[in-house]
C-alpha cells in the first residue's frame, strides 16, 4: 500500500522542485489519512492552506503529490519520478481570496507550463 502526501509549495518552491528533480518534506506537509475522496481532499485543502501562508502577498498556492512506499520523515527528499500530480491556483489570488477555492490540477509533466505561465511571486 502506498501513502499518498501532498506537499504545499509556492512558485519558487516549484521551480526549485523542477530544477532539483526533487523536494523536501517539510513540517507543512500533509499525509492524507485514507484513500477516500473526502481524505484526499481534505489533505489537500490543508496543504493549500500552508501555501498560502507561505506568500508574503498576492500569489499562488501550489500543492505537489507524491505516493510513497511509507510515510515519510520531515527532511526526507522527494524524487520527482514519485510525484502524481500538481495543484495549483490558474493565477495570482489576493491575499484576501475564499481559502475554500479549489485548485486546479495538473500533470507533472506541465510543471515547465505552470512556471511560464508565472510573471513573479
Amino acid at each position: 500500500m502506498t501513502t499518498r502526501i501532498y506537499l504545499p509549495l509556492t512558485v519558487a518552491g516549484l521551480a526549485d522542485l523542477h530544477a532539483s528533480g526533487e523536494v523536501t518534506v517539510t513540517d507543512d506537509a500533509v499525509v492524507a489519512p485514507d484513500d477516500s475522496e473526502d481524505g484526499e481532499y481534505a489533505a489537500l485543502m490543508t496543504a493549500a492552506d500552508a501555501s498560502a501562508g507561505m506568500l508574503a502577498g498576492p500569489g499562488r498556492r501550489i500543492v505537489v503529490v507524491a505516493e510513497l512506499e511509507k510515510e515519510p520523515e520531515t527532511g526526507w527528499t522527494v524524487p520527482l519520478k514519485r510525484l502524481v500530480a500538481v495543484h495549483a491556483d490558474p493565477e495570482d489570488r489576493p491575499v484576501d481570496a475564499d481559502p475554500d477555492e479549489d485548485l486546479g490540477w495538473y500533470g507533472v509533466q506541465e510543471i515547465p507550463t505552470l512556471l511560464g505561465s508565472h510573471d513573479g511571486e
